[in-house]
């Protein structure tokens, strides 16, 4: 039963965004001089500026493409639901769009700091910038749920730190680790920046989450945080600045300091129980569906048998 509802509850728009995967895999290996004109490749994207939109929608290999398609199925099965289908599409569309100017600002400045031509001409595409940001938002939503990292199961608050050091240890091994690296790392980066700063919440009339346990060194162990703290008010200036006078009354507190509805964390432990009660409905769901599915073949059984 488990193994039929891993197949199931796929939502209508991961079902689509999973076509479009796929057929832009299938266009580049039937049309390969198609790649320069989907692919990033930062010596032509200024005159191929739609670039910094296609390439993270187009994979190169074949292995690329099957993660991306399965991650995207499986992450849209938990946030999807819980942001809804409008926000999730914004989500996909911001962080593939900022992720790539990141990365064609970076392979700029590293060719004038290295003179390396490679950076210039390294076609740069992919999902998995967007599929790094998707842990950061399993990261916001359900913190203590469990993720399987190989063999390990490892808490989802933890994971995009854990993602980004495998990819960097790994990348001393890898020749071509500089095409997936850092769309990986402005991936989580960006989706970070979005979910913290910027992404509306429905219940309240703010934007972004501001809770301490989603704060940029909430991605680092316990004994960092007090070196990392004063680059997380650095963020808070660069993007709330204008607002720090009022920050009294952004972050929902009364003048005594006590929480009232919609301070941080208030808003934090609603959305985690949110996160927890929608996985639950859907693994209920999926659950009655399987045994449904085994109650209806084993009835055909009995009358065949009959």
């Amino acid at each position: 039963m488990q193994s039929s509802s891993f197949y199931t509850g796929f939502t209508r728009l991961c079902k689509g965004l999973a076509v479009i995967l796929v057929l832009g895999h299938v266009l580049i290996q039937i049309f390969p001089s198609a790649l320069p004109y989907v692919a990033l490749i930062p010596s032509s994207t200024i005159p191929f500026a739609w670039n910094l939109i296609t390439a993270g929608y187009i994979e190169q290999s074949l292995i690329g493409v099957a993660i991306s398609t399965i991650g995207l199925l499986l992450f849209g099965k938990s946030l999807e639901p819980l942001w809804g289908s409008k926000e999730f599409l914004k989500f996909i569309i911001v962080v593939n769009l900022f992720t790539s100017v990141c990365v064609f600002v970076t392979a700029i400045a590293l060719y004038y700091i290295t003179r390396q031509e490679s950076y210039l001409y390294t076609p740069f595409s992919g999902f998995h910038g967007v599929l790094s940001g998707f842990l950061v938002g399993i990261k916001q939503i359900l913190p203590d749920q469990e993720l399987s990292l190989f063999v390990l199961k490892i808490k989802a608050k933890w994971m995009p730190t854990l993602v980004t050091l495998i990819s960097i240890a790994t990348s001393f091994f890898i020749t071509d680790s500089v095409s997936y690296l850092p769309t990986l790392i402005f991936g989580i980066y960006m989706s970070w920046i979005y979910l913290r700063y910027f992404q509306k919440r429905p219940e309240t009339s703010l934007k972004g989450d501001p809770s301490d346990d989603f704060s940029f060194s909430s991605f680092f162990p316990e004994f960092l945080r007090p070196i990392l703290d004063p680059i997380t008010s650095l963020f808070h200036w660069v993007f709330c600045g204008r607002r720090s006078g009022s920050s009294a009354e952004l972050r929902g507190r009364s003048l005594d300091a006590s929480p009232l509805p919609g301070s941080d964390s208030i808003e934090a432990a609603r959305r985690r129980e949110r996160g927890a009660r929608a996985l639950e409905q859907r693994l209920a769901a999926e659950k009655l569906s399987a045994v449904g599915k085994v109650e209806g073949t084993s009835h055909q059984s009995a009358a065949e048998n009959v």
